[in-house]
């Protein structure tokens, strides 16, 4: 695909927003130099187009001074949006999507790789495809194994087998889980269509498709608010996995991080099958 056939707004802007609380100080410099590094391969073939990141300071942000100098010296304007507290991942979000006024919206985790090329790939497809509203890509893992992070929509034992079961007890429902998982669709070559729910480590917007959604919920403090707004986008856009769009997400699950993120787990899984309705086996 070739973005120089593709008509171009003059108004076309890319704003980004990264929500951190306590962040790997390392990881986060990673990050940021990773999205600086495609947005001036971005730049190579639109050139001029204005980049925003906003970082929202939950608390706990480390110097990254260094680094937003370079950026800044590429021309990508760096707000940090901080005294708030901690008000969870998607209110946080929320606060730069509001102030926002780009034609694409990068909602990114802070332990995020992109590769060089992948905002060139994503807006390139957006430009070919005007009735998508979100784009979700091809994550690997710290090996560059295949995370499959779309899923189908999911029931209470999936959750629970997936989230807290050992490994060798989850072996018993690999079949189970491949389905929610979408393995029998998602691989390293073929465009999926309408997965119904996407990661949140990395979901690319048409800001106005965001705005109408109104942005997260912020009812959920943590996890699932990401399910909740994939499945909303569906109703009002077309949401696409674009496997050319590559990035490596170094995260982990919320049984790994001890118990409050569990509890903080299974609190936001309660307001989504009660707003979204409960399927159990």
């Amino acid at each position: 695909m070739n973005a120089k056939q593709a008509p171009r707004s003059e108004f076309e802007r890319l704003s980004v927003s990264v929500v951190v609380y306590r962040p790997d100080p390392a990881q986060l410099v990673q990050t940021l130099a990773s999205l600086g590094a495609a947005c001036a391969a971005l730049r190579s073939i639109r050139p001029g187009l204005p980049v925003e990141l906003i970082l929202v300071d939950n608390g706990g942000l480390p110097d990254v001074s260094v680094v937003l100098k370079e950026l800044a010296a590429h021309d990508i304007d760096c707000t940090i949006i901080t005294g708030h507290g901690n008000v969870g991942y998607g209110r946080g979000h929320n606060l730069a999507i509001e102030r926002s006024a780009s034609c694409y919206h990068l909602v990114l985790n802070p332990d995020i790789d992109l590769d060089r090329d992948a905002l060139i790939e994503a807006l390139d497809f957006f430009d070919v495809h005007p009735d998508v509203g979100l784009l979700t890509p091809w994550i690997g893992d710290d090996e560059g194994r295949l995370q499959y992070l779309c899923r189908r929509y999911p029931t209470l034992l999936d959750l629970l087998v997936r989230g807290f079961l050992p490994a060798g007890l989850r072996k018993l429902f690999v079949n189970r889980l491949a389905r929610y998982e979408m393995r029998d669709l998602i691989n390293e070559r073929d465009i999926v269509w309408s997965p119904p729910i996407v990661s949140g480590c990395f979901m690319l917007f048409r800001t106005d498709v965001l705005k109408r959604l109104g942005g997260f919920d912020d009812r959920y403090f943590l996890y699932f608010e990401d399910y909740d707004l994939a499945l909303r986008t569906n109703e009002l856009s077309r949401v696409v996995y674009l496997p050319t769009v590559r990035i490596v997400h170094h995260g982990g699950g919320a049984a790994r991080k001890g118990w409050l993120h569990v509890r903080l787990f299974v609190a936001s899984m309660v307001k989504f099958f009660n707003r979204f309705g409960w399927k159990w086996l």
